[in-house]
């Protein structure tokens, strides 16, 4: 369906800086898609078909092992970009990596030649760059989360910022730490043992918050 561009400019900003004559190509090509939660937008060598523009929901976008073992690098929410579609629309090379909904979402898809068009507008490329800054930095501390600390800190970290009700499954914890569920499984066995935390069913509930961040931090 198409959409106001007063609804694009209020997720991206920008966008209201752009020549009136490129304005009017975007609102042309600005068709909103729905997708259901747990769709695959993208894979690993798939070729790129457009430049999204989120309105609602959220996308993970993750590494995945021949295994089927998922690494997440990002999220994409309304607001944000993905920069893995725009260095493969730049380099014009298939994606290396894979998109999923974590919710139902809705996106605007604009073709790469008009991707292009905005790229040229200084305002759009500094909102791009920027966006890549950022998730440089957030990349740069994945890397160093993953080599560098223990997947009991991960996952201690991990549950004290989901708040004192964690609404998750084993598995759905070892896909945001890239690790296998049995591990997780294992590791929140030891924290209730402990007293750290009580299990349930697709719930885990923080008794000791304090232990869990001690073991977070732990040098």
């Amino acid at each position: 369906m198409s959409i106001p561009l007063q609804q694009l400019d209020g997720h991206y900003p920008v966008l209201a800086e752009l020549p009136q004559t490129l304005r009017k190509e975007i609102a042309a090509a600005a068709q909103a898609v729905t997708v259901p939660s747990g769709a695959m937008l993208f894979d690993e060598r798939q070729p790129c078909q457009g430049f999204p523009f989120v309105l609602a929901g959220a996308i993970r976008v993750a590494k995945v092992s021949a295994a089927g073992r998922e690494l997440p690098l990002y999220r994409v929410t309304p607001g944000e970009t993905c920069i893995i579609t725009s260095s493969c629309l730049l380099g014009n090379v298939p994606y290396n990596a894979r998109g999923t909904t974590e919710s139902e979402t809705v996106l605007v898809l604009l073709p790469q030649s008009l991707f292009n068009d905005l790229l040229a507008q200084a305002p759009f490329r500094n909102f791009i760059f920027n966006l890549f800054a950022e998730r440089m930095a957030d990349l740069m501390r994945l890397v160093e989360e993953v080599a560098f600390r223990k997947l009991d800190q991960r996952l201690a970290a991990l549950l004290l910022g989901k708040g004192r009700i964690v609404h998750a499954t084993h598995q759905q914890l070892a896909d945001e730490l890239g690790s296998v569920r049995e591990m997780i499984s294992r590791l929140l066995k030891g924290f209730s043992e402990q007293g750290l935390v009580t299990l349930g069913r697709e719930q885990i509930e923080i008794r000791d918050a304090a232990g869990l961040r001690r073991i977070a931090e732990a040098v």
